[in-house]
């Protein structure tokens, strides 16, 4: 069990670790950058997922959520001068507080360990 922890916080302090890269990487280039850090943290958040499953670790719905959510406004934030598409602004930290709050409300599966 204690080897699980450990694998579980290896994982979270690589994706911590990338994610701060990113944004410092991203504060350093000129200009707007949210849509590539969204998008970046949407890769980041769901490739750590991607990792607890395949070492049989069970997936954080919420990071799961939060990553589908940034790839989306990623994409769209990246893609839409390109596709002359309307823009519009999502600030990150009411992006964060949307999910928390829905993460908390909406009812989900609780892993129990069975001891």
């Amino acid at each position: 069990m204690n080897e699980t922890k450990a694998l579980i916080n290896r994982y979270a302090a690589v994706a911590w670790g990338i994610l701060f890269l990113l944004l410092g990487v991203l504060m350093i280039i000129p200009g707007d950058q949210t849509g590539i850090f969204m998008l970046g943290m949407g890769v980041i958040f769901l490739g750590l997922n991607v990792a607890r499953r395949m070492s049989d670790i069970p997936v954080n719905a919420f990071s799961i959520t939060l990553g589908i959510l940034s790839l989306g406004v990623g994409i769209y934030a990246v893609l839409h001068p390109l596709l002359n598409l309307p823009g519009f602004e999502v600030g990150f930290i009411p992006l964060v507080l949307i999910v928390a709050g829905l993460y908390v409300l909406i009812p989900h599966p609780r892993y129990s360990s069975n001891k």
